[in-house]
């Protein structure tokens, strides 16, 4: 069973790791190419404009020492001498001829060409480049040869383009303007020769960054998988047994019962609960108990076949699909005989029995959840007739399957808010004024109206959802005080809570977290325990009453009297608060034997300084003598039902409300 294979939970298949890595890898070369591509860009820009400087140096360096030097120092408007148009035409000719300029020509500084080595440009329009160095600025731009619509000829390869102002004799005398074309070729091979070593650094160093990405990438994706790969496994799995859970059970058995319609095959599915398992957590307490649960969890897989699904749905509660059996209550019964095998717990032998109810689809149900409904019913007659193994029959919904009903809509009901809370006040002997309020929670049955929780509560006890149930009651109490206004916050808040909450070892902090984030104080909410629940597992529930008195929180004894506490164990405990079980109010004006329990009673909560309180009184005789016992405060019909908060709201503010209680 532990090595069997899970599908995913949408039916599809995952892609492989390697899969997986090619994805990763080619969405990482995107921003790997577009670095590329943007340094590959500004290294492109950065040689242009190292291209432009050097033509810009060149054209200077032959303007300060070939060109100016050849000048008079007279002002190029006025003409060249025959002389200096000699020796200039002598100077480009040569510079031409060996390739280091493409074209020379000088103008005055209206813009007019005064000299061309080719003989272009003299009637033709003036350009705003020579305007600009005839102010002194110099112009610098890469163009083609013949490029301008002015220009006659050939267009040819890039050239350098520079206009500058010459100056003769002094920095101030400017004369004209030189515009002067240097093939780019040369430079660009120059500036190229060291952008081509940046181009291959930067490849490089891109493919290594892309590498080392890559590889990070690939062991941090690993890392998760594994991590999520054990996340999802402890969520389908059960951390006592490492047996699937009911989530995990569910999706399995549902899948299998598909596959058995396509092969016309039945499919049994079996509830296992133990007996009297409770009995073993008392007496060898819950480490102990843990240890029974593991080692039958082992008993049932190497008993169960490959393609059967076995499952711990909380507490001593197992269940089980089979797939294709000929007789069922054969197999089971057999599973029954190895649970009831002799185990080794803590140096005792132990055998435990249990009861098992079972449904065969498509007989007895199509759906998953119908099934185990009904499985749960046919267990629950199996436990009530003392038989084994019982499968469902529709003669056996009269065993309060309704109530098996209930307690699988009560998990709607608490996420969809079908549940509301009533409370009823708390009133002070003799100054008749509120001390506090009860939380009563009811159900808003869509279909049964509102139910009081004498209907659900019994049932829910029994299973873990009276922990989501309390959490629910507590959440919502504290914040209803929350919009009871300013007036009533120092009122106090009492909730009810069972042996199960008790026996959790973390519910007491999970009272305190809710109290924490109501932002309330923990001394306005008490926590109401009755006798039974503190005899169920005395050790654990004094942890958790004392994890919470030590906060602030108040404890209160409810149903007094009913039940069989030691009067050595409530010295010990933290109680605050003593609750007369209604049935000592009930006739107390006419049963005198009564009237001395509850006054002895009362007495005794008085001796141990605690706050006594009387509930169920309904009429002014039972008032009068509760009275005159010396009760502290009274709750009741008398004063008032349990009414919605809104409600309540209305009748506190006709009430005088202490500051404490």
């Amino acid at each position: 069973m532990r090595d069997r294979p899970v599908s995913p939970a949408n039916g599809l298949r995952r892609n492989s790791p390697l899969q997986q890595l090619f994805v990763i890898a080619a969405i990482m070369l995107v921003p790997v190419l577009l670095i590329g591509l943007v340094l590959g860009g500004s290294y492109r820009s950065e040689a242009t404009r190292r291209g432009l400087v050097q033509g810009r140096d060149e054209a200077l360096l032959m303007a300060q020492s070939a060109v100016e030097p050849l000048l008079n120092g007279q002002p190029l408007s006025k003409g060249l001498t025959s002389s200096e148009t000699t020796r200039l035409r002598t100077l480009a000719t040569d510079a031409v001829r060996s390739g280091s300029v493409q074209r020379l020509r000088l103008r005055d500084l209206q813009g007019n060409v005064i000299f061309s080595d080719d003989g272009s440009g003299f009637h033709d329009a003036i350009e705003d480049e020579a305007l600009d160095a005839a102010h002194g600025h110099m112009v610098v731009r890469l163009t083609h040869l013949n490029s301008d619509s002015v220009d006659r000829g050939k267009v040819k390869g890039l050239s350098v383009e520079v206009y500058l102002p010459l100056y003769v004799g002094s920095a101030t005398n400017r004369v004209g303007v030189m515009e002067i074309y240097l093939p780019y070729a040369p430079i660009s091979a120059d500036v190229n020769a060291g952008i081509h070593t940046l181009y291959r650094n930067l490849a490089i160093g891109l493919a290594l960054l892309y590498l080392i990405l890559l590889a990070i990438s690939h062991w941090v994706t690993g890392r998760l998988r594994r991590q999520v790969k054990v996340n999802t496994y402890q969520s389908e799995h059960d951390a006592l047994t490492d047996l699937p859970n009911r989530v995990l059970f569910l999706r399995m058995a549902s899948a299998e019962l598909s596959a058995a319609r396509k092969r016309a095959q039945p499919t049994t599915i079996a509830i296992i609960d133990l007996d009297r398992f409770k009995e073993v957590n008392d007496t060898l307490g819950h480490q102990n108990g843990d240890l029974l649960l593991a080692m039958i969890g082992d008993r049932l897989r190497t008993h169960l076949r490959a393609p059967d699904v076995l499952a711990r749905f909380g507490g001593d509660e197992f269940g089980v699909v089979l797939s294709d059996v000929g007789d069922p209550t054969d197999v089971l019964t057999r599973l029954r005989e190895v649970i009831q095998g002799e185990l080794q717990v803590a140096g005792l032998p132990l055998s435990i029995e249990a009861s098992i109810g079972y449904v065969v689809s498509p007989n007895d149900g199509s759906s998953v959840d119908e099934l185990l409904q009904r499985a749960d019913v046919a267990m629950y007659v199996a436990k009530t007739v003392r038989s084994g193994v019982i499968r469902y029959d529709e003669s056996q919904d009269h065993y309060d399957a309704s109530n098996l009903s209930l307690v699988t809509e009560l998990r709607h009901a608490i996420e969809s808010n079908q549940l509301v809370l009533h409370y009823q006040p708390k009133i002070t002997v003799g100054g008749h004024e509120v001390s506090g309020i009860e939380a009563l929670v009811r159900w808003q049955h869509p279909e049964l109206g509102l139910l009081n929780p004498d209907r659900f509560i019994p049932l829910v006890e029994q299973t873990d959802l009276i922990d989501e149930l309390t959490d629910w009651v507590v959440q919502h109490a504290l914040s209803e005080m929350g919009t009871l206004g300013s007036r009533f916050e120092t009122l106090n808040l009492s909730v009810n809570v069972s042996a199960r909450n008790l026996a959790r070892s973390d519910f007491a902090r999970q009272v305190l977290h809710r109290i924490k984030k109501a932002t309330t104080e923990p001394s306005r909410l008490t926590v109401e325990v009755t006798e039974t629940s503190l005899m169920a597992d005395p050790e654990r529930a004094v942890a958790s009453l004392l994890e919470m008195s030590r906060a602030g929180v108040r404890i209160s004894i409810d149903d007094f009297g009913s039940g069989q506490t030691s009067l050595g164990l409530l010295a010990n405990l933290p109680i605050a608060e003593l609750k007369i079980d209604r049935s000592f109010i009930q006739d107390i004006h006419v049963n005198p034997a009564n009237a001395a329990i509850l006054r002895s009673m009362v007495e005794l909560g008085h001796q141990l300084d605690l706050v006594v309180v009387a509930e169920g009184v309904e009429t002014s005789d039972e008032l009068d003598v509760v009275t005159a016992t010396g009760c502290d405060v009274v709750q009741g019909y008398f004063y008032a039902r349990p009414m919605p908060s809104d409600q309540l709201a209305a009748w506190l503010e006709r009430r005088e409300v202490p500051s404490t209680l």
